[in-house]
């Protein structure tokens, strides 16, 4: 049995992986999450949970590391973390009433072996009334997530309409393919 380490700091991964009834640790060590211009917007999120891994150079016999990072794309556009109130009411206005990608890159880390591989999911939101979009920002501070929400909160249940994929890859973690990973590597 491999000792896990989760290299995130997100809380919502955590509580992800923890589904799998996986006993593991968190340890997060911290990397410049630059990517190429060049790269196309669907391989960004795979780039950086690469990235991220890089950084565990020490990696023993028995520890497997896993590395995430999740990105929303609307107009081949990558939204970020929304850096204050008038950015992250901006990407919702532009979410509003459209559909987009949220991919998920994560990457499987072992002293011998990488495995890296993404998730895309399409998510539709309904048209979101300004006072929705003002009472979410002031309520749930959306300013640690990509594009400005959490689909696991107020905004998901009001604003969502539809998903085309894996509800757990827009929240951060695809366990689904992750698990497959994971059975396989034992």
């Amino acid at each position: 049995m491999k000792n896990i380490i989760l290299a995130s700091k997100s809380p919502r991964r955590k509580e992800l992986l923890a589904l799998l009834d996986l006993e593991f640790t968190v340890e997060v060590r911290e990397v410049d999450e630059v990517f190429p211009d060049n790269l196309e917007v669907t391989e960004v999120a795979e780039y950086l949970a690469k990235l991220k891994a890089s950084v565990f150079t020490d990696i023993k016999k028995e520890q497997l590391i896993i590395t995430a990072d999740t990105v929303v794309v609307l107009d081949e556009q990558i939204l970020g973390k929304p850096k204050d109130k008038s950015e992250a009411t901006t990407m919702l206005q532009n979410l509003s009433n459209r559909s987009h990608l949220v991919i998920t890159g994560v990457c499987v880390k072992s002293s011998d072996k990488t495995i890296s591989f993404s998730n895309t999911t399409k998510v539709y939101f309904k048209e979101l009334r300004a006072s929705e979009i003002d009472y979410y920002i002031e309520n749930y501070k959306p300013f640690d997530k990509a594009g400005s929400y959490g689909i696991q909160e107020w905004i998901g249940a009001i604003g969502i309409t539809k998903i085309e994929g894996s509800y757990f890859n827009v929240v951060g973690l695809p366990i689904q393919d992750l698990n497959d990973i994971l059975v396989d590597i034992w």
